[in-house]
């Protein structure tokens, strides 16, 4: 008899745990989102990257100090894509609808078509500052 009941506590508690386990958990939405471009062309420039960037067929530049990408914990990274049928793209991303930070996925070869350099006699430092969020233009 103790055998019995003991086996059927066993086989309650073995039900139990599969059904718990298949009891989904109610999704939750993510604080984040974000917004991926094409790059049309990224720019050297002595105080940061100027981003040109497709969106919906219109051509629109954005300028990224160089400050973001100095620290783990700053506004920007850059990954370094290889070779192969992926294009350099800019990943804007916001929580909560407040600018977070953002992603440039770039060639590693400066001789890529996308990169370019501002050419030393163009002022374009008033562009650079103040700059705390990417704003994109739609």
């Amino acid at each position: 008899m103790k055998k019995f009941f003991l086996l059927v506590v066993l086989a309650v508690l073995i039900q139990g745990v599969y059904v718990h386990s298949q009891m989904r958990l109610p999704e939750q939405e993510s604080e984040f989102y974000y917004i991926n471009v094409p790059i049309e062309q990224i720019y050297l420039y002595r105080m940061g990257y100027i981003v040109s960037y497709r969106l919906h067929n219109h051509i629109a530049r954005t300028y990224l100090p160089y400050d973001w990408f100095q620290s783990l914990e700053g506004k920007g990274d850059i990954t370094h894509i290889m070779r192969g049928a992926e294009w350099p793209s800019m990943t804007v991303y916001y929580r909560n609808g407040e600018f977070s930070h953002v992603r440039l996925r770039v060639r590693r070869d400066r001789a890529h078509q996308t990169w370019a350099v501002v050419p030393l006699n163009i002022d374009l430092d008033e562009y650079f500052l103040g700059v705390t969020e990417v704003r994109l233009e739609f």
